[in-house]
């Protein structure tokens, strides 16, 4: 098992691990975190003809990115859950809303990457009908209402995980974490912020901009995400520089 082997050979950095053998609620959360993979897959049958497998292949890359994002959401559970080892009911309660919120944005995550690399390559946004005839992938006035989708996705996860580390915070004297800790447990609270915010101004540039500024709800994440998290991770560093020292 990944989560396993993680447990031996991941140096924690400074960071003193507090979980010890793997619980039942992170083993329920790998299973969860596997049938979502397994849900963006990007077909089930072995193909028969040249052009069926470049219509497969077609699909490696927004399966790429999709996977890359659910591994990501599942390496900082897995981090949070060696850290802290937190297993009362309300950790148990987040948690369990974060797989319920994976599952159900398989689908429409797959979706939006699959629909933005085939106009990126110029692949085109029109499929085939199983009937015969031809039907665009979203029409422009469907895009803000698939933006909205994805932004409250991606806000539900900032806000989740942002729930998670202030509750380990609250308990930083039971988990008898040092200043080192603390500080980078308030530096995890930081960038959930910094992911939910930006959601939110996503969220709210589809739902008022209409089709017209739907694009921005895009645009605006690596627009804001990226020099919000260069000055935070630059303050954060100095203040871990000197709580190690």
């Amino acid at each position: 098992m990944l989560r396993q082997a993680l447990m031996h050979h991941h140096a924690p950095d400074g960071f003193r691990w507090r979980g010890g053998e793997i619980a039942r609620i992170e083993g329920l959360s790998d299973a969860v975190f596997g049938f979502a993979v397994t849900l963006l897959v990007v077909s089930l049958e072995v193909p028969k003809t040249f052009n069926e497998l470049s219509g497969l292949m077609r699909g490696f890359f927004p399966f790429a990115i999709s996977f890359g994002l659910l591994m990501r959401i599942w390496y900082e559970q897995y981090l949070f859950f060696r850290r802290y080892n937190l297993q009362d009911g309300f950790t148990v309660f987040l948690n369990t809303v974060l797989l319920f919120v994976v599952l159900f944005y398989v689908y429409p995550l797959k979706f939006l990457w699959t629909l933005l690399v085939n106009q990126w390559t110029g692949a085109g946004i029109v499929v085939t009908k199983p009937g015969g005839g031809f039907e665009p992938m979203i029409e422009g006035r469907q895009v803000p209402a698939l933006m909205e989708i994805f932004s409250a996705g991606f806000l539900a996860v900032s806000v989740i995980f942002l729930l998670l580390f202030y509750r380990a915070l609250r308990k930083r004297e039971h988990l008898e974490l040092n200043a080192f800790e603390t500080l980078e447990t308030r530096s995890s609270i930081g960038i959930n912020l910094i992911n939910g915010a930006t959601a939110l101004v996503s969220l709210a540039i589809a739902f008022f901009g209409g089709e017209r500024w739907a694009g921005w709800a895009g645009i605006i994440y690596p627009i804001l995400i990226g020099p919000s998290f260069t000055i935070f991770y630059t303050i954060m560093g100095r203040k871990k520089r000197k709580a190690n020292a």
